[in-house]
């Protein structure tokens, strides 16, 4: 805005303009907190859980536990360095080392392109238990749907509503699910810290599957277009990620019981194809008919918020590429061209949704700690780029814990993980 147009403004036009402009703030911060909530929480872990609750029973929620910890110490992290230094990963990244910040931006891009491929899939299997329409349609429709919403001139707006009535809705759907299917609730918590059975393999994926690739920052992304940016907003920046936090944990553990629920009542889901939904058998063994449709509620809710969610996140690395995508209608169409793209190799493959929503979840899993690393570097030696001299110690001895935690997992994960789908060990 010229100064002659500023100085022609009323004070009560300055006044709507401050209150439209915090509203905008708080939208872009309420935003950010669904936005990884229902990226983590997307068709992908649904699948995951569903499997790995009818491979291990009561002894996955130790897996549950695990990806929760490592969200906290991930998350809190990625947070509170991004939004200390107005920068986006990528651009933090570089200014750290080198270079560091493309290889980070490659990485999740084609991660975050894997994904929405298992996202878009995901759709179409929500649709076809809803409707009973065709898969491949159904996935076209989300990917249309997400697009109509990029298109939109306050698109961040109408993204931020959309996901906190999707994610609110897939909560509420969940847990009544989770009642009726009365889970051996004693056993489950047990076993949640003290597991009758161990697997990396599971543990790595359900991590990329809701902490990995582009997930790790999401929020973070989202929250900078809120403005409160600087080592100043570190508290109320630490309170919203540890409410995605919560958001997440709980969507989680309640899926989890739901499906556990139907495994322990002897109910034996198909997990021999993998064309198969596991899922959906859950849904439909509590409540029939009305079980599946409500199944596909769920399905479908969770799988266009990652749509959004990771279409705009990788868009947004692309920034690290080209200042001209840091925002406006070039970031717009940016991600709208990523989801065009996504739906295309969809479409083009025909691989089974359930077998690519497992395998997206390992892959992700696989690159978590290569941007953990660079990131937990910038916290230890690199502090003078986050303006942030008071940067919790023991945070940074959390994430770097997480760090070689996940390295670990991955090195002894990925034979099974590319096994899944005949890749090869």
């Amino acid at each position: 805005m010229s100064e002659q147009s500023s100085a022609a403004l009323t004070p009560e036009d300055e006044a709507r303009a401050a209150t439209a402009k915090k509203r905008a703030g708080r939208s872009a911060v309420i935003g950010a907190i669904f936005l990884m909530a229902t990226s983590a929480i997307g068709p992908g872990f649904i699948t995951q859980t569903a499997t790995f609750t009818a491979q291990m029973g009561a002894a996955f929620a130790f897996a549950i536990l695990v990806s929760i910890l490592v969200d906290i110490a991930v998350q809190l992290n990625v947070w509170r360095m991004i939004t200390s230094s107005g920068k986006r990963a990528g651009e933090l990244a570089n200014s750290a080392i080198p270079f560091s910040g493309h290889v980070i931006a490659v990485l999740v891009v084609i991660g975050g392109l894997a994904f929405n491929i298992g996202n878009i899939a995901g759709g179409g299997l929500g649709l076809n238990a809803l409707l009973g329409v065709d898969p491949k349609l159904g996935g076209a429709v989300t990917a249309a749907l997400a697009i109509i919403i990029f298109l939109v001139k306050k698109a961040g707006r109408v993204m931020d509503v959309v996901l906190i009535v999707l994610g609110i809705g897939m909560i509420v759907m969940t847990v009544v699910v989770a009642i009726i299917a009365q889970p051996p609730v004693g056993d489950a918590l047990r076993q949640t810290f003290v597991p009758d059975e161990l697997n990396f393999a599971t543990i790595t994926t359900i991590v990329g599957g809701t902490v990995g690739g582009y997930i790790t920052y999401s929020g973070a992304h989202r929250y900078l277009d809120s403005g409160h940016v600087g080592p100043q907003y570190a508290k109320p920046v630490m309170r919203a990620a540890a409410n995605g936090i919560l958001v997440t944990g709980i969507m989680r553990y309640v899926l989890f019981l739901a499906i556990l629920g139907v495994v322990a009542s002897g109910v034996a889901l198909d997990l021999s194809s993998q064309a198969a939904n596991p899922a959906g058998q859950a849904f439909g063994a509590v409540l029939g008919d009305a079980g599946l449709r409500i199944f596909g509620a769920i399905f479908w809710a969770a799988a266009i918020s990652s749509v959004i969610g990771a279409a705009y996140t990788s868009a947004t690395f692309l920034s690290t590429f080209t200042a001209k995508l840091r925002g406006g209608w070039p970031l717009q169409l940016a991600t709208v061209a990523f989801i065009v793209v996504s739906l295309g190799v969809y479409l083009a493959i025909g691989t089974a949704p359930a077998a690519i929503l497992v395998f997206v979840g390992g892959f992700n899993g696989l690159i978590l700690p290569i941007g953990l690393t660079v990131f937990m570097y910038i916290g230890w030696f690199r502090r003078d780029l986050l303006g942030d001299r008071k940067y919790p110690i023991w945070l940074l001895v959390a994430g770097t814990v997480v760090t070689v935690l996940t390295w670990y997992m991955g090195a002894v994960s990925i034979g099974p993980i590319f096994a899944f789908l005949g890749i090869g060990a």
